[in-house]
């Protein structure tokens, strides 16, 4: 069987919807989490239809990291399904997702103002996550702790967000279709420049992440 999403779909065909679900496919025994700031939306777009389970609200659980999903969601699917799930995840290069993060923020939309960006550089959005505490505006979480967490089972497969090609050649096999993303929910552009000082605080509170973005090319 062969299902094609419209390429290219406009922007407006996500508006009033809030970006990425987690999805489950139960005769496949597949579940795809829905990684912040990974294209999640494009793939819920394409696959939504085909999906057994779709869940859109509240952010806690469309966002359902693999923690929750183990201790919570896969021991019912699993139990009522008799077999376990796959799950299945994408991770963007760590500097690259927080760029998408603060672009994101820039837009004029923003509902809540002290998440916004707007009139901030990328330098000191970087430097602010870095922070202990996080402000507002920088606590977005970490892809590491979201996929692969130090105590507890990770996700299955991990596909890198920029190598996207091989994570749509994966679920073509595991589900049958042909899949064509749309471009759905893209930020304003921004540049994302930062001091050395900065570049060198990042990858040292960001080890994590960089860590197992590396080992996801190996």
């Amino acid at each position: 069987m062969v299902y094609k999403a419209r390429q290219n779909a406009p922007e407006a065909a996500c508006k009033g919807k809030e970006p990425g679900q987690m999805l489950v496919f139960w005769e496949q025994r597949l579940a795809i989490l829905a990684t912040p700031k990974t294209g999640s939306t494009a793939i819920e777009a394409a696959l939504e239809s085909l999906a057994a389970v779709s869940i859109q609200r509240p952010p806690a659980l469309k966002h359902t990291n693999v923690g929750r999903f183990h201790r919570f969601i896969g021991p019912y699917l699993e139990a009522a399904a008799g077999a376990p799930f796959t799950v299945v995840a994408l991770m963007r290069e760590p500097r690259d997702w927080l760029g998408s993060w603060y672009r994101y923020r820039q837009r004029d939309d923003i509902p809540d103002q002290a998440k916004s960006t707007a009139g901030m550089g990328f330098d000191a959005f970087v430097n602010a996550w870095c922070d202990d505490p996080r402000p507002a505006f920088a606590n977005v979480g970490s892809q590491a702790r979201f996929l692969a967490p130090r105590q507890g089972r990770p996700a299955d497969r991990i596909f890198r967000y920029e190598d996207i090609d091989r994570f749509i050649e994966f679920l073509e096999d595991r589900l049958d279709f042909q899949i064509i993303l749309p471009r759905l929910n893209v930020s304003p552009a921004a540049p994302l420049d930062l001091s050395p000082q900065t570049e060198a605080r990042l990858h040292s509170a960001a080890a994590e992440d960089f860590r197992l973005y590396a080992s996801l090319g190996q």
